[in-house]
C-alpha cells in the first residue's frame, strides 16, 4: 500500500503521471480523441452565483467540495482516519472543523498563501454514527464485493476528509496542516491518496482515454433529488459519499483493439458519445439495436450496466480522480455523493453480475461516510449529530 501523507515528491509524481497516461489512452484508438464539449447549459445549475466560500460552505447548509464548484478542481488528497477509543467524537470533529475554517477562511495565515479555490469536505464513518444513533436511512456499512483486496487498514474508517483545489502547492500544505492538528488529536490515518484530473470544463478524460463524469446529475432539481438530504433535523443539508480507490490494468485494458474498448464502455472514444448514436452529452439509448436485432450498447458495456435505469436505483454524483502510484498501481480515485448508500450498492451489485470493464479493475481500499450539514464557528462539525463538544 502506498500512503501519500506529508510526501510531497510522492503527491509531484503522482500528479505529473497524467500527462504520458492519459496520451497514451488517446494514441491507442484508431480516431483521435476530439474535444469533449462541455455540459450543456441548464437553469438553475449547482454553482451557477453560487461562490465557493471556505472549504466548509458557511454561506449555505451544504459543505462546499460535493457540487460546488460545478467543475471540479484539478488536484485532490482523500484520505481516511481512525479515532483512538479513548476519543470523544465531538471534540475531534469540532477541532477538525476549526481547523477547515482557519484553512479556508484564512489560509494566508494558516498557509502562508491564498486558499484560491481549496475546498475542504469532511464525513463521519459508519462507527460514529451508528454509536449516535443518528445516521441516514440504511446505514453506511458496504457489504463485500467482487474483485477487493481487503485489508484492515484500507476498509472503513472514522473520518473522511477530501482536499481539493487547482494549485498543487496549496493542496499539499493544507493538507500537510489538516493531518498534523488531527494526529495532535490522536488520530491515525488509515490511507491517503492523491489525484488528478485534466484540466478544462465538462467531462474529462480518465487514464483508459475515455471521458467520465458524463451521467451526472447536474441542475439543482436533480442535485436536490439524487444528492441532498432534506427535512428537518441533523441530517438536512447532508449527504452520503462512497471512496473507493480502484486499481486498473490499464495496460491490459489498452491492448485491446480501439472496437473492443468501446465496446467495453458503451462509448466512443474519440467523442464520447453512447455506441446508441449521438453525441456525448446524448441519453444512452439501451433499446436500440442494429437491424439484426443486436443492442448497439452491448449488454456487458459498462455505461449500460451501470446505468441508473438497468440497476433501479437512483443516480450519483460522481467526482472521481485518477491516480497514479506508479506502473503497477494506477487507476481511478471513485468518489460518489448520494442520498442514500443503496444507489451505489445496488449499482455495483450490477456491475459484479457482469461488466465487461470490471475484470480489469480491484479494489484496493473503500469505504462510505456521511457527509453533514456545513458547519461555521458557532455549529461546530459534527453538532446534533455527535452531541456536545467535549
Amino acid at each position: 500500500m502506498t500512503t501519500q501523507r506529508d510526501n510531497f515528491s510522492v503527491v509531484r509524481r503522482s500528479l505529473l503521471g497524467v500527462l504520458p497516461v492519459v496520451a497514451l489512452g488517446a494514441c491507442r484508438s484508431d480516431v483521435p480523441p476530439a474535444p469533449l464539449p462541455a455540459p450543456r447549459p441548464a437553469p438553475a445549475a449547482a454553482g451557477d452565483g453560487h461562490p465557493v466560500r471556505g472549504g466548509a460552505g458557511p454561506d449555505g447548509m451544504r459543505q462546499a467540495g460535493v457540487d460546488r464548484p460545478a467543475q471540479p478542481q484539478a488536484h485532490a488528497v482523500v484520505s481516511v482516519y481512525d479515532l483512538p477509543p479513548e476519543a470523544g467524537p465531538a471534540r475531534v470533529a469540532a477541532a477538525l472543523g476549526e481547523s477547515v475554517l482557519e484553512l479556508t477562511g484564512k489560509a494566508d495565515a494558516a498557509l502562508g498563501v491564498g486558499a484560491g479555490d481549496l475546498t475542504v469536505t469532511v464525513g463521519l464513518g459508519p462507527r460514529l454514527v451508528g454509536a449516535a444513533g443518528r445516521g441516514p436511512s440504511g446505514g453506511l456499512e458496504l457489504p463485500a464485493f467482487a474483485r477487493e483486496e481487503r485489508t484492515g487498514r484500507t476498509w472503513g474508517g472514522d473520518l473522511l476528509v477530501q482536499v481539493c483545489a487547482s494549485d498543487p502547492v496549496v493542496l499539499t500544505l493544507a493538507d500537510t496542516r489538516l493531518a498534523g492538528a488531527l494526529a495532535a488529536e490522536g488520530v491515525s490515518v488509515r490511507w491517503s491518496q492523491a489525484g488528478f484530473r485534466p484540466p478544462g470544463g465538462g467531462p474529462v478524460r480518465n487514464l483508459l482515454g475515455f471521458p467520465d463524469g458524463i451521467e451526472n446529475p447536474r441542475t439543482r432539481p436533480e442535485l436536490d433529488r439524487e444528492v441532498w438530504l432534506d427535512g428537518p433535523g441533523p441530517l438536512a443539508g447532508g449527504t452520503v459519499a462512497v471512496v473507493r480507490r480502484l486499481r486498473i490494468d490499464v495496460a491490459g485494458f489498452l491492448a485491446q483493439s480501439a472496437a473492443r474498448q468501446e465496446e467495453a464502455i458503451g462509448r466512443r472514444k474519440a467523442d464520447g458519445a453512447p455506441l446508441s448514436g449521438g453525441d456525448a452529452l446524448s441519453r444512452l439509448d439501451l433499446l436500440a439495436k442494429t437491424a439484426r436485432g443486436r443492442y448497439l450498447v452491448p449488454a456487458m458495456a459498462h455505461a449500460r450496466r451501470a446505468n441508473p435505469n438497468a440497476t433501479g436505483s437512483g443516480r450519483m454524483l460522481r467526482r472521481g480522480y485518477s491516480y497514479r502510484n506508479g506502473p503497477d498501481d494506477q487507476g481511478l480515485l471513485f468518489v460518489s455523493f448520494q442520498r442514500r448508500l443503496r444507489t451505489f450498492t445496488a449499482t455495483q451489485r450490477r456491475l459484479d453480475d457482469g461488466d465487461d470493464l470490471m475484470r480489469f479493475v480491484t479494489a484496493t481500499a473503500s469505504g462510505a461516510f456521511f457527509v453533514p450539514r456545513a458547519f461555521t464557528p458557532e455549529r461546530p462539525f459534527g453538532s446534533g449529530l455527535l452531541g456536545e463538544q467535549g
